[in-house]
């Protein structure tokens, strides 16, 4: 063998490691969970409580449930799905927010988050959020007064579960197509349709969905480029609003303020 073809052969062995790698090791890429045990909600909010979320495949998850005050209710139940990073105790100032406005929030950790047991995965995020529908529909919260809030990758998690439980509306803040177009953006030089594990197909679950949908994004995002929430408005089958938060990154204070929870008013309100 000459030596042309020793070297060949030995790239394609260091390229076959290497995706190898990425394929068993992606999801420690993907999700970045802050496992730490938040505490109580009774100690975070004044009408804060303790929620267990029992998924179908046998996993029982803390989350927290924090309900607005007299008279400022809406009767609106609202499921928050998180991004891929941190735990609640990270969404606390949204969920007041949402409170405050007269939502009663449902704020849940997926598993492997906040304490909570299990490995994250798409197949298991989208068990995590029909325990959580399961939660407020046991509280009293029909479908038709349940607003789904998915940030990041949980708006992957909430279209997935628009199609199978349908509420009154959804609010996704900083959408993407399908996760393939975001690990695309940030590694260019891997073959991602492939290797990828978790697909979060979001267009395929609201292009023909008859949910009103609410999509809010930063024009300055550079984790999620607002050109990808922008398809995601484009395709949505139903689309309520398109509000673009000029200048504002992925993860800046507005993402976690006012504009988006008056977003979220404004659905709740049609």
């Amino acid at each position: 063998m000459n030596t042309a073809l020793k070297v060949a052969g030995v790239l394609v062995l260091i390229v076959t490691v290497l995706l190898a790698l990425v394929w068993v090791f992606q999801r420690s890429l993907v999700f970045l969970p802050e496992k730490t045990d938040p505490g109580s909600a009774t100690d975070r909010f004044d009408h804060g409580q303790d929620v267990t979320l029992s998924t179908s495949d046998g996993l029982e998850l803390s989350a927290w449930l924090i309900s607005p005050e007299a008279p400022v209710d809406r009767e609106m139940g609202l499921l928050y799905a998180p991004g891929n990073g941190g735990n609640r105790a990270g969404r606390i100032g949204i969920a007041q927010q949402l409170a405050d406005a007269g939502f009663t929030v449902l704020l849940m950790d997926y598993r492997g988050y906040g304490g909570n047991p299990g490995s994250p995965s798409e197949e298991g995020l989208a068990n995590d959020a029909v325990a959580g529908v399961d939660a407020l529909t046991d509280r009293g919260f029909a479908a038709e007064n349940i607003i789904y809030f998915g940030e990041s990758i949980g708006t992957g998690v909430v279209a997935r579960l628009q199609d199978s439980h349908p509420p009154a509306g959804v609010v996704l803040r900083s959408p993407f197509p399908d996760f393939a177009a975001v690990a695309g953006e940030h590694y260019p030089y891997l073959p991602v349709q492939l290797l990828l594990r978790d697909r979060f197909e979001t267009v395929e679950y609201l292009q023909d969905s008859q949910v009103p949908t609410t999509v809010v994004y930063g024009s300055a995002d550079n984790i999620v480029p607002a050109e990808l929430s922008a398809a995601v408005a484009a395709e949505a089958g139903n689309l309520h609003e398109e509000l673009v938060l000029q200048g504002v990154g992925h993860n800046d204070a507005p993402m976690f303020g006012q504009p988006v929870v008056d977003a979220a008013v404004r659905l709740a309100s049609e």
